[in-house]
């Protein structure tokens, strides 16, 4: 089955730039031309990918985003914005969106994330599960994060960014593996994106005093553990 590619955008100039291009590589695709119209398009059918536009007329992507993911619609979110500024980006990603790429843009580097973003769909029969490091507990199913006697509310991003963690405790995770695993492709000398959510993860799970389980390991990555 090809995948399903939903395009949310209100420069008709780029959706049907984009409508052809994919097509012409193989997917399916549908667009919406405001982000109302395309929550209910994509409460219509599920799309393997959304690919959503930040300013729009009566619905910015942000909001579409937000909803989405509160809406419990898993599929990858590549976000087009014009706004190249650094905390632009955070907030997308902060929102559960899994990538961006400022306009104008490249076809070609759209289509190797849109490539790249396909390919780390998860595989539904691997995401369940328990897991358990010191007093932290992941409930893969569930979607929860317990440390101690409280719950920890994380964004769709610092979720998939622990879930790493708790399946490789006490291996050091390189830069790039993260990346890879996390947003698809290397964004290594593009962004700080990787610190940033390592220190909002962080502080989540240190808010009420927590000894630190994330511990950075100079020139190498990442790991999780507790303290020495």
């Amino acid at each position: 089955m090809r995948p399903h590619i939903a395009v949310i955008d209100d420069d008709e100039k780029i959706t049907a730039l984009l409508r052809r291009s994919l097509a012409f590589e193989g997917y399916e695709i549908t667009t919406a031309s405001d982000g109302a119209d395309g929550l209910r398009v994509l409460s219509q059918r599920q799309a393997d990918l959304i690919i959503l536009d930040v300013m729009m007329p009566k619905m910015d992507g942000w909001e579409v985003c937000r909803r989405l993911r509160e809406a419990g619609i898993s599929s990858p979110i590549l976000l087009l914005t014009a706004k190249d500024d650094v905390m632009d980006r955070v907030r997308g990603l902060d929102l559960g969106a899994d990538d961006y790429l400022v306009k104008p843009f490249a076809l070609e580097e759209l289509m190797a994330r849109v490539r790249a973003l396909l390919r780390r769909r998860p595989d539904k029969s691997e995401e369940g599960g328990q897991y358990r490091f010191e007093d932290l507990l992941m409930d893969v199913d569930g979607r929860e994060i317990i440390r101690g006697d409280r719950r920890i509310d994380l964004t769709a991003k610092e979720f998939d960014l622990l879930h790493l963690f708790m399946q490789n405790p006490k291996r050091v995770l390189s830069r790039d593996l993260i990346m890879e695993r996390i947003w698809g492709y290397d964004y290594s000398g593009e962004s700080n994106v990787l610190e940033v959510y390592v220190a909002m993860l962080r502080q989540k799970l240190e808010d009420n005093g927590e000894k630190r389980l994330i511990q950075t390991v100079r020139g190498a990555g990442y790991v999780l553990k507790g303290e020495s």
